[in-house]
């Protein structure tokens, strides 16, 4: 340890080097000076204990008792985790799959009160639908309060290209300031034309007259969701992910008293006993439902949503777009996301899966509808799709109501004759309200809840990160660590005040600057200590670390298929993995990368394309093509593949080649033919497809050819 810290002492002497040893110290390395520390820390933030390991959850899952017993993992099981255990019910939380696996991870990440419900509420005189705006922009204002590290305000464009809209959308974009009241993020205003193609200049400049810019939150879901099931667990919630309720258990009088779990780990089974089950599994609610009586009726209509993401250059980076008017009546939003654009959503029935995947018709139907409000100097391209992802919307059909079969606008609580208490339907901004109704139904329905707290406690609860949070901390981070800027900004942003706690794992790099950090990735701010410290946040896949641990996957899947090797040889330093395990984790993700991100629909849709080669770009590519064919035999294959690569100086693994090749590889007979050499780079001259290493690899063994080829100094009379 001492040599440690001289080596970071004097390596870092420029950024602050009595700082980081104090920080260092404070955060582990003294116990005594730490228990005071966390002992303060606990009076201030409500960190009641530190997160405990998986392992210890699990246990508690086996040997104790509950109150109450939530099934689901996403905004809305997590919230009533957190209601639960703060009233002082002993609470416990289950998610088959990993925290905000489904719909709480791919929503189109805003927080907001709905514009458009409030159109539909004012025109039809609808009370209901009023209310609902209404509970939603309260909530709004409460996320922006208790999560300031992973929401922030963002301005969005509402471009107008009829005279006569114009003060109609002024109006209906006051209103939603008026019904806000107090809880005004900021107050709406007109720009000119000028005005607003000078702060989106991409926009379609004819017949444009003007534009309103209203204000709403903006948040990073699967990482909120997460601060959520943290949160629960500091204040005592066992909270456990990859954990199955397989039935429900009933006790003499037909009354649930528990449930049997599955661990999808370990595949070990066992009971456990609580006085209330919630039903929180979002799109999966009916499956639980049918846990407690099969005969029951379906309340739920599942509804596909897919979002796109294209690079950062698509849209400025403070300001986003919303179309009003689609061409099948859809709102379709187009925002700026942690450096990209990001851009959605679909709304097409579906059928209930783990595994929503988007299609290349839907991804087309939200690049059509850029296309129509941008201007020609920029050219949407298929190509330019980063990644594509599909998330699934349950519409609720409220059984309170009998047979009247009412669609519900906002969402419903249903409690069952044998006291399965459901929530469902709603949306991400009023997860927290949702919560609290759901736990005062579960304290009315069952007797046997006796709260030390009756009244709910999180309107206005800080988060995991956000108690010692500010928007200048990143600066500490960087005088303290000597962490890169964009480094500390997106720890800062992501962690909050733990982003401390992450900054102590990193290893490292070696170099002058930065210090410590080192990237698992070029082009992104992730670093080393962010997988060690996402398994202490229960991460247990290479799926869990990629997509909502970091969000890699999300933002771009070739990047997140590159860092895989890399991310699961720290995971497996971590969770003790052997190789076979490692192999199966990378198959896995790239699996998860190739049909929920969208990897395979971009690869597909080059097939759909004419070959548009010139006759000179022929005559390379074939010439290129046969200098990967080594032996001649008319086609490229695996081993053709390993010694270009081998050439490049690049020792890649078994998978990393089979997806190298399973790029290419259309008709899927394990080896490449020219025809699909050839579909690839025109795929790529026309921007269907953004990028390819089977062609880079192709264009570094023509210049390794040629590099050989040439005539040594001695040969050629020169030299000494």
């Amino acid at each position: 340890m001492a040599s440690k810290l001289y080596n970071i002492i004097v390596g870092g002497a420029s950024v602050g080097a009595g700082a980081y040893f104090t920080t260092w110290l404070l955060t582990g390395e003294n116990p005594t000076q730490l228990q005071t520390v966390q002992a303060e820390a606990g009076k201030k933030t409500g960190r009641l204990r530190t997160l405990p390991p998986r392992s210890t959850q699990i246990q508690s899952l086996n040997s104790e008792e509950f109150d109450v017993l939530i099934i689901g993992g996403g905004a809305t099981g997590a919230g009533c985790a957190i209601d639960s255990v703060t009233r002082g019910l002993k609470t416990a939380l289950v998610e088959l799959d990993d925290f905000a696996s489904g719909t709480s991870s791919r929503s189109t990440k805003l927080i907001h009160g709905g514009v458009r419900y409030l159109q539909k509420a004012i025109l039809n005189l609808d009370l209901e639908q009023y209310k609902m705006v209404k509970e939603a922009l309260h909530e709004r204002a409460t996320m922006l309060k208790t999560a300031p590290h992973l929401t922030h305000a963002i301005p969005i464009m509402l471009p107008v290209y009829e005279w006569w809209k114009v003060p109609y959308y002024w109006v209906g974009i006051k209103a939603y300031d008026l019904v806000a009241g107090s809880k005004t993020v900021k107050s709406s205003y007109y720009l000119t034309k000028t005005e607003a193609l000078e702060i989106f200049p991409m926009l379609k400049k004819d017949k444009l007259v003007g534009a309103i810019v209203y204000h709403d939150g903006q948040q990073d879901d699967a990482r909120m969701c997460l601060a959520l099931a943290l949160t629960a667990t500091r204040y005592g919630a066992t909270v456990a992910n990859h954990v199955k309720a397989v039935h429900i258990i009933k006790d003499d009088k037909g009354k649930i008293c528990g449930a049997h779990l599955r661990d999808e780990l370990t595949g070990k089974e066992w009971d456990v006993k609580a006085k209330c089950v919630i039903n929180a599994a979002g799109p999966f609610t009916d499956s639980v439902r049918k846990m407690d009586d099969s005969n029951v009726k379906e309340i739920c209509t599942p509804s596909k949503g897919v979002h796109i993401v294209l690079p950062g250059y698509y849209s400025p980076e403070q300001m986003g777009l919303l179309d009003p008017e689609t061409s099948d009546g859809r709102v379709i939003f187009f925002l700026p996301w942690q450096k990209h654009t990001l851009s959605g959503t679909t709304d097409s029935p579906c059928a209930v899966t783990y595994n929503p995947t988007p299609t290349e018709d839907e991804i087309s139907f939200i690049l059509n509808e850029i296309k129509n409000y941008l201007n020609s100097d920029v050219e949407v391209r298929r190509g330019d799709v980063l990644s594509a992802w599909g998330g699934i919307r349950p519409l609720v059909s409220d059984p309170n109501k009998g047979d009247t079969q009412s669609l519900a606008r906002n969402h419903i609580v249903h409690v069952s004759k044998s006291n399965l208490i459901t929530i469902a339907g709603g949306k991400w901004t009023t997860y927290r309200a949702m919560a609290q109704e759901t736990i005062d139904a579960a304290i009315q329905a069952v007797p046997e809840l006796k709260p030390t707290k009756p009244e709910c406690q999180t309107d206005g609860l800080q988060l995991e990160g956000a108690h010692g949070w500010t928007p200048t901390m990143y600066i500490r981070l960087v005088q303290d660590f000597g962490l890169e800027c964009e480094v500390a900004q997106h720890l800062a942003t992501s962690y909050g005040d733990r982003a401390f706690a992450v900054a102590k794992l990193a290893n490292l790099t070696g170099k002058r600057w930065p210090v410590i950090g080192n990237k698992i990735h070029p082009e992104f701010p992730y670093i080393d200590a962010e997988i060690r410290y996402g398994v202490r946040e229960y991460a247990v896949t290479a799926v869990d670390m990629i997509a909502r641990r970091l969000r890699l996957a999300f933002l771009n899947v070739q990047a997140a298929q590159e860092a895989l090797p890399t991310i699961v040889n720290i995971m497996a330093e971590e969770l003790n993995w052997n190789d076979e395990e490692k192999e199966k984790q990378l198959k896995m993700a790239n699996h998860f990368l190739a049909t929920e991100m969208g990897m395979s629909v971009n690869r597909a849709s080059r097939d759909k394309i004419p070959i548009t080669l010139s006759q000179e770009e022929v005559k390379m590519y074939v010439k290129r093509f046969q200098i990967l064919d080594h032996d001649h035999k008319g086609y490229v294959s695996i081993n053709d593949i390993r010694r270009s690569m081998k050439n490049a100086g690049e020792n890649v693994t078994g998978d990393e080649l089979h997806e190298i090749l399973k790029e290419i590889d259309t008709n899927m007979n394990g080896q490449v033919e020219l025809d699909e050499y050839l579909q690839m780079m025109s795929a790529l001259k026309s921007g269907h497809i953004s990028h390819s290493r089977f062609a880079r690899m192709a264009e570094l063994e023509e210049f390794h050819n040629k590099t050989q080829s040439k005539i040594s100094v001695e040969r050629s009379g020169g030299g000494f």
